[in-house]
């Protein structure tokens, strides 16, 4: 039987967390339509919270942490798949209740995953990740409704994931960005990201705060 490891996170009776890699076996993975060899997956916020024991995030311990994953099946009971294609599996309940993408293998419903794009490779999928797809989809919105030349656009928490990658689509496409950040040591990022104006977290919170 082919073993493979796994970032496995253990939540303590006091509330502690233990992780380590663990030897692991098909029979351990969820029931699911496809068995996916996993060649990336990126590291997100929730990852963090539910290897910390959040379990706001994760309710059920032992847990394999990785909202998404990149990689190849290699076993489909769906017509929609075959063995061989490269896919990527974001959002769902992977990572936070049903063992994510920090192990070799997943097995998911088929329905979760998407065939991976064209000119785009397994690593790039996972370099945008989950925080790039979240932007694009946010951006995409907005740009449908407002344009380049309606005026600035602020992104709040600039220097986090989402926030990073909206404000150089955004920059790309022509907006004026004005980039939010409690972290002042992210300006010369957030400005090569292509920022036009940094301001500090706070004083755009006060704003909202009076307008609404």
């Amino acid at each position: 039987m082919i073993q493979f490891q796994a970032y496995n996170v253990n939540l303590n009776i006091n509330g502690s967390t233990e992780r380590m890699i663990i030897q692991r076996t098909f029979n351990d993975l969820p029931e699911g339509d496809l068995l996916i060899k996993v060649h990336y997956s990126s590291l997100n916020y929730k990852d963090a919270l539910s290897a910390s024991g959040n379990q706001g995030i994760t309710s059920k311990y032992p847990h394999v942490p990785g909202i998404d994953a990149a990689g190849t099946i290699i076993e489909s009971n769906s017509a929609d798949f075959k063995p061989g294609d490269s896919v990527i599996v974001t959002g769902y309940d992977l990572g936070m209740n049903t063992d994510g993408g920090f192990q070799q293998y997943i097995r998911v419903p088929a329905t979760w995953a998407v065939p991976l794009p064209p000119g785009l490779t397994l690593f790039e999928a996972m370099c945008y990740g989950t925080a790039g797809l979240t932007a694009a989809q946010s951006v995409w919105k907005l740009s449908s409704v407002i344009a380049p030349d309606a005026g600035a656009v602020i992104v709040s928490g600039a220097s986090g994931g989402v926030g990073s990658f909206s404000v150089a689509i955004l920059s790309k496409l022509g907006y004026e960005v004005i980039a939010t950040s409690g972290k002042k040591e992210a300006a010369d990022f957030l400005k090569r990201l292509g920022a036009a104006q940094i301001e500090e977290r706070s004083k755009w919170e006060s704003l909202l705060l009076n307008l609404f």
